[in-house]
């Protein structure tokens, strides 16, 4: 496919960021269209597919990461170790850290609503990327983007101490919506003092985005702030 001067500069971007030029543009294309997008262009294919094979090829790499490294454990442990690192939230927060949202091609409709921050589309989007790269260069560049722009989730994974700051993501994205009433608020304590659960509201002006129940007010405000992303994009 013929690809237009606008389109082509976003491919050199992204490029630019991953450190990954592609020999067959096509791939990549394919990758950062969503689903909106080719049913209103309808000569683009959207990343399914990709996301499909990408699912596959970062489950191996990560497997055999686990496999060498973490020697001790037995297959259990390894089986949630890796759920761990290749869940939603996890490809979600590897895929904003690369801009990937700000390069993908949305419907107008899908625009309006936030899809460039979706935590689902940002997630399918990374493993399409993963699929492209393994396609266009091979398991080894596939596994060198996936260790360079996963390495701290793997890290913090293996390290039991993962922590995603659901907050601050959450921020970001309704000052970006030009929202900056953004409040948090108790409106629960359960239990005894030894055992104590806090509710906490998160939201803005009069309307509540998400609710969160943890053991200190800091971890409901983060699950209230993740409830608030999921509903929101």
């Amino acid at each position: 496919m013929k690809i237009n001067k606008k389109i082509s500069d976003t491919i050199e971007q992204f490029e630019n960021i991953i450190e990954y030029r592609f020999d067959n543009k096509d791939y990549i294309l394919e990758a950062l269209t969503h689903s909106s997008y080719s049913n209103e262009n309808k000569d683009y294919e959207f990343n399914e597919r990709l996301e499909f094979l990408g699912d596959s090829v970062l489950s191996i790499i990560v497997s055999e990461y686990l496999f060498k490294e973490e020697t001790s454990l037995p297959e259990g442990e390894l089986t949630k170790l890796r759920a761990n690192i290749v869940c939603e939230e996890s490809l979600s927060d590897a895929a904003y850290e690369i801009k990937l949202g700000e390069h993908m091609l949305l419907g107008k409709g899908e625009e309006a609503t936030g899809g460039r921050e979706r935590i689902s589309i940002l997630a399918d989007a990374f493993e399409a990327v993963i699929a492209a790269i393994y396609l266009d260069g091979g398991l080894e560049s596939a596994r060198t983007f996936v260790l360079k722009y996963m390495e701290n989730i793997i890290l913090d994974s293996r390290k039991g101490k993962i922590f995603r700051d659901y907050k601050t993501h959450l921020q970001e994205i309704l000052q970006g919506k030009g929202e900056n009433n953004i409040w948090y608020k108790l409106v629960d304590e359960k239990g005894p003092d030894h055992n104590k659960r806090f509710v906490m509201e998160v939201g803005t002006n009069e309307t509540v985005l998400g609710t969160g129940e943890g053991k200190s007010k800091k971890e409901a405000e983060q699950l209230a702030a993740r409830v608030a992303l999921k509903e929101l994009i």
